[in-house]
């Protein structure tokens, strides 16, 4: 678990920042949805999208999973079905993809609990149906 730093000012817990691979995968990320986005445009699928970011970051060098099952500990049972993420980078970062015109906020939630489940510290959420697609990525540091 990240460790938290007390910031004395506004007293509140701030997290420690994230490493500098952390940062560099961040960066493939976000540069892997512009190449992707300004060569297909909005509109698709999200396999679409998601086959493609996923080719874009192997060309990268990085290691990515698709379709990640997560496994859930509950009342001291580990459960191995049911929760899937859709792109794991370099198993440092989540990535949720959307190819939806409605944004709804619970997917930001969504990416809150898988990165609490995996323990992961950095996440984002791509919604590649938008027309810029720095108005579709959201980026989520835990």
């Amino acid at each position: 678990m990240p460790q938290r730093l007390k910031d004395s000012k506004v007293h509140k817990e701030i997290y420690e920042p994230l490493s500098a691979e952390e940062e560099r995968v961040g960066k493939l990320i976000v540069n892997a949805a512009y190449t992707v986005h300004k060569t297909l445009g909005p509109g698709l699928l999200e396999k679409v999208y998601e086959v493609c970011f996923c080719h874009v970051l192997s060309k990268d060098g990085c290691i990515v999973k698709r379709q990640v099952d997560i496994p859930i500990a509950f009342d001291g049972i580990v459960f191995n079905e049911g929760l899937r993420l859709d792109v794991m980078v370099n198993d440092l970062a989540i990535c949720e993809l959307k190819a939806l015109e409605t944004v709804n906020p619970v997917w930001e939630a969504q990416i809150l609990s898988h990165l609490k489940l995996t323990g992961k510290r950095l996440g984002y959420l791509i919604n590649f149906n938008v027309p810029l697609i720095k108005n579709g990525i959201k980026r989520i540091i835990l």
